[in-house]
C-alpha cells in the first residue's frame, strides 16, 4: 500500500473577507472531490484572507498511479481563474 501525499498553496489576490475566501476554497475541495478519488482538506492560513493550504492524499498500489493522478490534480487547480498556484509539494509512504 502506498499513500500519496500533496500540499498546494493557493494565494488568492483581491479578496476582501474570510467569508469569500472560504466559499472560494470550498468550492474547489468540492470539485476536486467530486472529480477524483482524493481527500482534501485546507490544513493551514484558515484565517488568512488572501491564502490558503489544500493537503489531497491518495491511497494506491502504484506510486505512478498517485503521481499521475497528482498531475491532474494540480493541472486542473492551475486551470481555476480565481487563484494563483503557488508552490506544491509531493510525498508517498509505503505502508
Amino acid at each position: 500500500m502506498i499513500v500519496g501525499v500533496l500540499t498546494a498553496k493557493l494565494h488568492l489576490n483581491g479578496i476582501t473577507s474570510l467569508k469569500a475566501k472560504r466559499s472560494i476554497v470550498k468550492s474547489v475541495i468540492g470539485r476536486l472531490k467530486a472529480r477524483y478519488n482524493i481527500s482534501i482538506a485546507e490544513v493551514d492560513h484558515q484565517d488568512e484572507k488572501t491564502c490558503a493550504v489544500l493537503a489531497i492524499t491518495m491511497v494506491c498500489n502504484e506510486t505512478r498511479f498517485i503521481n499521475q493522478q497528482f498531475d491532474t490534480v494540480i493541472d486542473f487547480m492551475r486551470k481555476d481563474g480565481r487563484f494563483y498556484l503557488g508552490e506544491t509539494r509531493r510525498e508517498t509512504f509505503s505502508a
